[in-house]
């Protein structure tokens, strides 16, 4: 009896400590007795998952839900000897204070060791690989600037002489030029894998635009947080130029989580100069002389943020948002012209002056629902989202102008009028995409999509007269426009040792229709179009390979760029839209050879039908500029080009491009009986940076870059030359945690041109001054655990891409 009562007890208490669970707690420092924060500390057993967390700030961690059993007890953080030891856990331990030793030898692999980026061909992109590399201490705009065939200059981001459109991990960007430099500018490059450059987007990615820029971020692989903030200062001849960002990564076991916010305080300057001649029976009647200048405030705030979570191995969701506000506020500009008018013979007949005050807000929510499912046989995949914008745009301007005859003081005529304008879209968007592989070295994919945008765009113009606010019926109205836009896509790609082909089609299917309530008139297009792609590349030995493509894209025009009614500057200058503007359609032919891994040549011929300009017209009769979005009838353009990105010596890589490039147009002379003129040149570009490294350590580098572009046509006007020279030193401290950068762009103050517009009875010149020339600063700080590795994501459809508007120098 005693026996077994005994055997009760022995059991029962062994039952209870098994149904414990235990805690281990402790505070990880370095050899100088300070806390390392965000080390990782892991137990591990031989028959149960293992359990892990990171250090907190203060270094302290506490591992719970500790079962009775034997652990193996890690901490290791990056540049320090793990820590490693096996324990009984049968109750709370507490090791108080754990030393970790420095590493040396890793330590010196660290901050001594960098890589420089390299270049990777593939079938239809080449994919600039930057992670871990000496540009990863930058921003992101830093390192599209290292990219090869990337452009930046004035604000815009080029690849072939056109706009790309901007990706982040095969998701869209959808912001404006200046939007998209703002965001790229205040992101830190530390997370960046890759930069894809497409040239030939296959028939997966929207047919709308041309090259893709595709932003590859890094993975995360370890739970826990890290973070960065940056921020730069510019100056030039007048204002500075603020930019400000701060990203933040977190994770656990099944959730990812991601913000970033940035924001851009600044204020522009322009100060241009325009001359006009009206003709009349080939005769100049009149000449006018304004001079330009623009002050021009912004503010806008910028927020990005992703949550994915991980249900399983083969399942996940995420939410994605995008958030730009430009309050009204921070969102000011002040035009002030004055314009001397001459008549034939150069006498000075009278002058105005006009100040335009506005103010505009934007607001620019984007919500993206997504969901991911990977089947059981490795690479099979089925994906779908569901994406809402609400894009709210208002602006409200003053014009006040003063007439006065030569040599008086007192004006003898005033003109005041107001406009108010406002947009509101609406988009709705869902979206489904299939991979499967067929084989090792083949696989297909499939997707469709459907899009609804719903556009309300009002205007409202006030005049006064005798000092009456009055409303101006004839330059008022309210624009609405619908568009369904239906999508399906299919391609197959197969890759052996010296072959890869990529061949694809998206067929879209189009329904829109714009109205008028002011004039009544209706706008209805439907249309079919057909986006074949198409990629061959032969690889003719290890080092040299041959490639062609061929592919449609389409430009639809900017919701902006439909609006019927005139929005005017001043008196004498308005801008307009049309809403049967048609699409734009593209065909692009490229043939390409790489030799010796590190050369490019290509030759290519681009046809394009129908292509959306804003082109500027003088009415001769009135004595207006007109700025109108119309279609031109043509365009063609073919070329050569060169690239590279080749190491020098040792500490001096080079990145060079150069094209030799023709343009030519056909387009309506509107102010000339719609007559077909054509206005076509040769030019030329070329950039070459130079990227220096310094200190045995490689923390100091050097940029130096110069940007040369001869004369070249653009619709019916002739862009003159521009040269640019950059310099840009960057200094890495703390062990790759901070970093500071000093620079100065366009050192010799030579990258404004002129613009000039003559054929028939148009005469115009315009000399454009900007602040080009700007002394930078900026800097880079780390915190958390840095070696966290980013599982960001940017959402976004492309419908989003026409929210903004076309910039206006005037």
């Amino acid at each position: 009896m005693v026996v077994k009562f005994l055997s009760f007890i022995i059991i029962f208490f062994s039952m209870l400590t098994y149904g414990q669970e235990f805690t281990i707690r402790g505070q990880v420092n370095n050899s100088e007795n300070t806390p390392i924060a965000f080390a990782n500390v892991t137990a591990m057993s031989s028959d149960s998952l293992n359990l892990g967390v990171i250090t907190s700030e203060n270094g302290h961690f506490v591992i719970s839900n500790l079962k009775k059993k034997i652990y193996t007890l890690k901490v290791s953080f990056i540049g320090f000897k793990t820590y490693e030891t096996t324990l009984l856990v049968d109750k709370d331990i507490d090791f108080g204070i754990l030393i970790l030793e420095e590493n040396i030898e890793q330590l010196h692999g660290i901050t001594i060791i960098a890589k420089n980026p390299t270049v990777k061909r593939l079938v239809d992109r080449f994919i600039f690989n930057v992670e871990n590399s000496t540009l990863s201490n930058g921003n992101v705009l830093d390192i599209l600037k290292h990219t090869p065939g990337v452009l930046i200059n004035e604000e815009k981001i080029t690849v072939k002489n056109g706009e790309p459109t901007i990706y982040i991990n095969d998701r869209k960007v959808h912001l404006s030029s200046s939007e998209v430099l703002q965001l790229l500018e205040g992101t830190s490059a530390d997370n960046i894998k890759s930069v894809e450059v497409i040239t030939n987007p296959p028939a997966k990615y929207e047919a709308e635009g041309g090259s893709v820029l595709n932003i590859i971020t890094k993975k995360n692989i370890i739970s826990g947080y890290n973070g960065s903030i940056l921020g730069s200062v510019k100056h030039g001849s007048e204002f500075p130029k603020y930019s400000l960002g701060s990203s933040h990564f977190f994770k656990t076991k099944k959730i990812s989580t991601y913000l970033n916010y940035n924001i851009n305080p600044k204020k522009d300057y322009i100060n241009n100069t325009e001359f006009i001649n009206f003709i009349d029976n080939n005769s100049v009647v009149s000449s006018w002389e304004t001079a330009y200048e623009k002050r021009q405030k912004f503010s806008n705030h910028n927020i990005n943020g992703s949550i994915i979570y991980d249900l399983d191995d083969h399942n996940s969701f995420g939410f994605f948002t995008n958030l730009l506000f430009a309050p009204r506020d921070n969102t000011k500009m002040d035009v002030y012209s004055s314009t001397e008018i001459y008549d034939f013979d150069s006498e000075l007949e009278s002058t105005f002056n006009t100040l335009n005050k506005s103010v505009n807000e934007i607001f620019n929510f984007a919500f993206t629902l997504d969901y991911a499912h990977k089947f059981k046989r490795e690479g099979e995949k089925i994906s779908a989202n569901i994406h809402h914008t609400n894009y709210d745009f208002s602006s409200f301007q003053n014009v006040d102008t003063d007439y006065f005859y030569p040599n008086e003081i007192e004006p003898y005529l005033n003109n005041r009028f107001q406009t108010f304008s406002s947009q509101v879209i609406k988009l709705y968007t869902g979206q489904m995409d299939y991979e499967l592989p067929i084989s090792d070295s083949s696989e297909f994919e499939a997707g469709l999509k459907i899009s609804s945008i719903d556009s309300e765009n009002i205007i409202r113009q006030y005049i006064y007269e005798d000092e009456v606010k009055q409303d101006d019926i004839n330059n008022s109205d309210t624009f609405l426009y619908d568009e369904m836009n239906y999508a399906i896509y299919s391609s197959f790609s197969n890759q052996t040792d010296n072959w890869s082909i990529k061949a694809g089609l998206r067929v879209e299917y189009t329904n829109l229709e714009g109205n008028s309530l002011t004039t009544d008139q209706d706008n209805v297009q439907h249309y079919v179009k057909f986006f074949p792609a198409l990629s061959i590349l032969k690889n003719l030995n290890k080092k040299n390979t041959l490639y062609i493509e061929y592919n449609r894209r389409i430009y639809r025009p900017r919701y902006q760029e439909l609006n019927p009614f005139k929005f005017f500057l001043n008196d004498n200058v308005y801008t307009t839209g049309d809403p049967k503007l048609k699409p734009q359609i593209d065909d692009v032919f490229t043939l390409g050879y790489t030799f010796n891994k590190k050369y490019t040549l290509e030759a290519y011929y681009r046809y394009e039908n129908n292509p959306t300009l804003e082109i500027v017209f003088q009415d001769n009769d009135t004595n207006i500029l007109k700025y109108i979005n119309t279609n031109i009838d043509t365009s063609i353009s073919y070329g050569l080009d060169f690239s590279t990105y080749t190491k020098i010596i040792n500490r001096w890589h080079m990145n060079a491009m150069a094209s030799l490039f023709y343009y030519g147009n056909k387009f309506y002379a509107l102010e000339s009986n719609n007559t077909l003129e054509s206005k076509n040149k040769w030019s030329v570009y070329f950039e070459i940076g130079n990227y220096f490294s310094f200190l045995k350590d490689n923390s100091l580098t050097a940029d130096v870059s110069l940007l040369y572009i001869s004369p070249y046509a653009d619709g019916p006007s002739i862009i003159s030359d521009r040269l640019g020279l950059d310099i840009n030193l960057r200094k890495s401290l703390w062990k790759n945690r901070a970093s500071i950068s000093l620079g100065v762009s366009d050192i010799f103050n030579t990258k404004n041109y002129n613009q000039t517009t003559k054929y028939l009875n148009q005469d115009i010149l315009l000399k454009s001054r900007i602040e080009n020339r700007l002394v930078m600063f900026g800097f880079n700080y780390k915190f958390g655990n840095t070696h966290l590795k980013n599982n960001q994501k940017e959402i976004d459809l492309e419908e989003r891409n026409r929210l903004g508007s076309k910039k206006n120098n005037h």
